[in-house]
């Protein structure tokens, strides 16, 4: 391969490669704004200007090609007083706001103020003033004053969103960010331009004065909002979710992520309406219990049950060791053949871009983890029909709302002796419910999903619950390091008593007699990898951060 030399260190590089991209790759980094690895070149800010031997002048690295021999100087005497320039010129309108931000820590132009500016303004005019608080789309804020003209937000709209909405008008100082006449910035991924902004001209509208990054804790997880799996950044405060952002990956997500998963798929967990307790029914009405209690009365109920006579239904929503667990419990401690998850789709929810059709995310892991009928048992059609005839007369929900997908089995489930469901949040299903469990979030436990794709990908606990806490009470640190959980020591009075599924299906299991021998999600995932073909040979650190690929197709789902 062709090499070149930047700053004394010589490196490789391939052909067609920009300065910029070939430093990059070495860990090398060139200051700059208006580069994006993923968008066009514009040259716009000039931060970037190097030295390069033999060249009469300086150069920006995001443009210049990479050659043979080349040798560049990122540190030079002439390279850093340009660089000083640079930065005093985009500083001169910039208003001095820092302490009012929401980018404050998190802020390019910040950054650099620090690294490569002179340290203080020869400029004693009046600043420029431009427009502030402008609200050019639903979620988007703009700040004119702030802007330095870098063009990534435009670039964006035009080569990845593939709509255009925002442009440049007038020139000079007085050059403002704008959209198109009639036009507002409300295309599916408008909040990705927050993201890519190097400074706070664009801002979340939803996350504004919500939070400083400082006091924020950031969880690597997933979107859970469809079959795509978009790789994330989970931000805490006080055991609270307040944003989410896109985290790179480039075989799922790339640098991106739509504003319905960002906005969209994880309120609930905040929510006022969570299921904190089990609860049973009483007199009519759902009473809070502990667990012991809970799993008593649910086995008393369950031996009842004719195996013919009760059926489960999973949850695409809910990691594929809840699902493998599940499974397992209805086939080999119930002896139930009646087995299925629901399948949500939505046709007018995809694009060619990052969307999918499929709004679950897990419906492949949930096959593949054994949530499928036997073939003499009934699928999730039949199931209700199963109902209506009164041939199924108990039915177990895991994470999932079965009134709300299908509105006739409102009257229907009042035919059933008994309904058991988890979940995270009281729902319709719930409200007609005889006994509940609390289930914990995506955000409240470890366990993976496979994307369609087929991906599979961790999620990873964000935020804390009362179960979680007593799970790590003595573990030592190098564990916790391995759990990979960060926890806010403000969060006591948010916690939650809620567990993860295949726990709950754990103490269930022991209440009928059959001993579950998990202790934590890794546990079942590892016997869930000697049990299934599709993740056969695979473990938590094969996964890691960007997922893995199941290197075969499997349509068959593998008896549990």
């Amino acid at each position: 391969m062709p090499k070149l030399i930047i700053d004394g260190q010589e490196i490789e590089f391939q052909q067609g490669q920009t300065v910029i991209q070939a430093a990059l790759k070495h860990g090398i980094d060139i200051p700059h704004f208006c580069w994006h690895p993923k968008l066009s070149v514009s040259g716009n800010c000039r931060v970037c200007l190097v030295e390069i031997e033999k060249m009469p002048k300086l150069v920006i690295a995001c443009s210049t090609l990479a050659s043979e021999g080349m040798i560049v100087h990122t540190q030079s005497e002439k390279t850093l007083a340009a660089r000083n320039a640079v930065m005093e010129f985009i500083l001169i309108n910039h208003p001095l706001d820092c302490p009012i931000c929401d980018e404050a820590g998190e802020c390019k132009l910040q950054d650099y103020a620090y690294q490569h500016s002179p340290g203080e303004s020869r400029f004693v005019e009046e600043k420029q003033h431009k427009d502030k608080r402008v609200p050019v789309g639903p979620f988007v804020m703009l700040d004119v004053e702030r802007c330095i003209m870098c063009s990534r937000c435009i670039r964006f709209c035009d080569e990845i969103a593939k709509d255009p909405e925002l442009t440049f008008t007038k020139r000079g100082d007085r050059v403002t960010l704008a959209t198109y006449p009639g036009r507002e910035m409300d295309n599916p991924y408008s909040l990705n331009t927050t993201d890519i902004c190097p400074v706070g001209a664009l801002t979340n509208r939803d996350f504004r004065f919500h939070a400083r990054v400082w006091d924020m804790s950031s969880t690597k997880s997933i979107c859970t909002g469809c079959a795509r799996g978009c790789n994330t950044e989970v931000w805490v405060r006080n055991n609270e979710i307040m944003r989410l952002t896109p985290r790179y990956n480039e075989e799922v997500n790339s640098y991106w992520m739509c504003d319905s998963g960002r906005l969209n798929t994880w309120k609930f967990v905040n929510a006022e309406d969570r299921v904190n307790s089990p609860q049973l029914r009483r007199d009519g009405l759902l009473v809070k219990v502990g667990w012991d209690e809970a799993f008593s009365a649910a086995a008393s109920e369950i031996k009842l049950i004719g195996k013919e006579e009760i059926a489960f239904i999973g949850s695409a929503f809910a990691t594929n060791e809840d699902n493998y667990v599940f499974a397992k419990f209805a086939k080999s401690v119930f002896g139930s053949k009646h087995l299925d998850f629901i399948r949500y789709t939505d046709p007018s929810f995809g694009d060619d871009i990052l969307r999918r059709n499929d709004i679950t995310p897990n419906s492949l892991g949930a096959e593949l983890s054994g949530v499928a009928p036997s073939k003499s048992g009934k699928n999730i059609y039949e199931i209700i029909e199963g109902i209506k005839t009164g041939k199924i007369k108990a039915l177990f929900v895991m994470e999932d709302d079965p009134v709300a997908a299908y509105s006739e089995l409102e009257s229907l489930f009042s035919k059933l002796d008994l309904l058991i469901v988890h979940a995270t949040n009281y729902n319709k299903t719930t409200q007609l419910a005889d006994i509940v469990f609390p289930a914990a979030t995506f955000a409240e436990k470890n366990g993976t999903m496979v994307n369609f794709k087929r991906v599979i990908q961790r999620l990873r606990p964000a935020t804390s619950t009362i179960e979680l806490d007593r799970s790590l009470n003595g573990m030592s640190m190098s564990r916790l390091d391995k759990f990979g959980t960060k926890f806010d020591k403000w969060a006591q009075s948010t916690k939650r008593d809620a567990r993860p599924s295949w726990k709950i299906l754990t103490g269930l299991a022991a209440a009928l007699g059959t001993k579950y021998k998990y202790q934590i999600a890794e546990d079942v995932f590892e016997e869930l990898a000697s049990a299934v073909d599709a993740f056969r040979g695979i473990n938590y650190d094969d996964i890691g951060e960007i997922g893995i690929k199941i290197k075969k197709e499997f349509t068959a789902v593998e008896k549990v």
